[in-house]
């Protein structure tokens, strides 16, 4: 697949060291696999959730969430947003009051 946006990954990685290396892990996983859906990524990485249209990563051990669109026909993820685990409870609040 094709990450968009690696440099808001490396910005990301640098800002929170302590999850660099799972970021890059995260990264080449992506980078080396043609995912078709929740159900392949799930084989590779289960924790990952999808709550459309967003596919959201655990990152270090649910310490951050990595908040993604999947285009799987075109083989591209699309990093949106990147949160502690307390933001992104936030975030799913905010998102919950919208509907």
């Amino acid at each position: 697949m094709n990450v968009i946006k690696k440099k808001t990954l490396d910005r990301h990685a640098a800002r929170h060291n302590d999850a660099a290396d799972t970021f890059t892990s995260w990264r080449k996983i992506f980078e080396k696999t043609n995912f078709t859906d929740i159900h392949a990524i799930r084989t590779v990485l289960p924790t990952a959730d999808f709550t459309d249209p967003y596919t959201v990563f655990n990152i270090k051990g649910n310490n951050y969430r990595l908040i993604t669109i999947i285009h799987y026909q075109y083989q591209r993820v699309y990093l949106k947003e990147f949160f502690t685990h307390a933001e992104s409870d936030q975030w799913n609040r905010q998102r919950s009051k919208r509907k």
